[in-house]
């Protein structure tokens, strides 16, 4: 069997699907320890933070340790090891933190390594760092193989649409609200083939997407809801989706759900990328760059902290809440070597 990393394994092993992160956490900070930290230990948030160094210079590598529902079996079959999170995205922190020990601590820096609680859900453990830390420079843990680097996220806003009306009877020449419903979808699908027209590229694009729908009575109204969800391109903000969307649906009541975030894009001329490039080159790979649709804690940070910024981290990212979700023992290496070499030359 090939030699597997201890963090990664034990990382994975412990379930932890978001608002019940604690075990891994625990572990996380128990494992920080153990490989020589200088401080390792749960935030207000409950975020696992370990420190390598007392230097006013600032490196922070932000994974997170929730994972979606879903235990998957732990097995090993060939170079695969199976296991809910092993690329999204225990396996890019677990990466961090062994690349980190193997880095050491370098005069006039610091490294903060931040297992971040609840990515999957509203990023309450990301929202409290962006605060905290003022890195001159930082990683975000997102599988996107080994040998390439993210640059930017989508943005997404969740929307409830609801329209009403005084219950009529079915032979009357009201129109029934799920037919108000049905066409204000459509309203929202038109505007935005209307937006996408001249754009190429799904990360410049506006792409919404229909995730709910109910309807009903409680004898004197009748009601239809629509749950609606947009990823936005980095010219359009959250806010301005939700205006956009009244001024063209004045009859429904439009109610934004959970944490809206706005798109990002990093640079791609920094000395991290270089950095990132290089270690990626050393390592025999040819390098790429990826924008995603998804979101990331990413979108979060970057807007305050101002400063070099991309995602990286070993990994398939198809295979993202996947039931057979597995990574590459191979790949989950080379990658701690990448980021073992990114550090060494950031902080030389």
């Amino acid at each position: 069997m090939k030699r597997m990393s201890q963090t990664l394994t034990g990382l994975v092993a412990a379930y932890s699907p978001s608002g019940a992160e604690g075990a891994a956490v625990r572990f996380l900070v128990e494992r920080m320890r153990a490989l020589g930290y200088d401080k390792a230990f749960v935030d207000p948030a409950g975020n696992a933070v370990g420190v390598l160094g007392r230097g006013p210079r600032q490196i922070v590598l932000l994974g997170h340790i929730d994972t979606v529902p879903g235990e998957i079996a732990l097995r090993v079959d060939g170079d695969d090891f199976y296991g809910r999170g092993s690329v999204d995205a225990k396996g890019p922190l677990a990466a961090f933190t062994d690349a980190a020990a193997a880095a050491g601590a370098r005069a006039g820096w610091q490294v903060v390594v931040i297992g971040a609680v609840g990515e999957e859900a509203d990023s309450p453990g990301a929202r409290y760092v962006k605060d905290v830390y003022r890195p001159e420079m930082a990683v975000i843990g997102e599988p996107s193989r080994w040998d390439r680097v993210t640059l930017g996220y989508k943005g997404s806003v969740w929307l409830e649409l609801t329209w009403q009306q005084a219950v009529g009877h079915s032979a009357g020449n009201t129109r029934p609200v799920c037919e108000r419903a049905v066409a204000g979808w459509q309203q929202l699908v038109d505007w935005a083939n209307i937006f996408n027209e001249e754009r190429q590229g799904a990360f410049e694009q506006l792409l919404i997407s229909l995730r709910g729908m109910n309807s009903g009575d409680d004898g004197f109204m009748d009601w239809a809801k629509l749950k609606v969800n947009a990823r936005l391109p980095v010219d359009m903000s959250p806010q301005e989706f939700v205006t956009q969307t009244r001024a063209r649906l004045p009859e429904a009541q439009v109610m934004e759900m959970g944490y809206a975030i706005a798109a990002h894009r990093a640079e791609r001329n920094t000395p991290l990328v270089r950095a990132l490039l290089d270690g990626i080159r050393n390592e025999g790979g040819k390098p790429g760059f990826v924008l995603k649709t998804g979101t990331a804690d990413m979108n979060v940070v970057a807007p305050l902290w101002q400063c070099p910024i991309a995602a990286y981290g070993p990994g398939d990212s198809n295979l993202d809440h996947a039931p057979n979700e597995h990574i590459s023992l191979s790949e989950y290496a080379a990658a701690v070597r990448v980021l073992t070499r990114v550090l060494a030359r950031i902080m030389d």
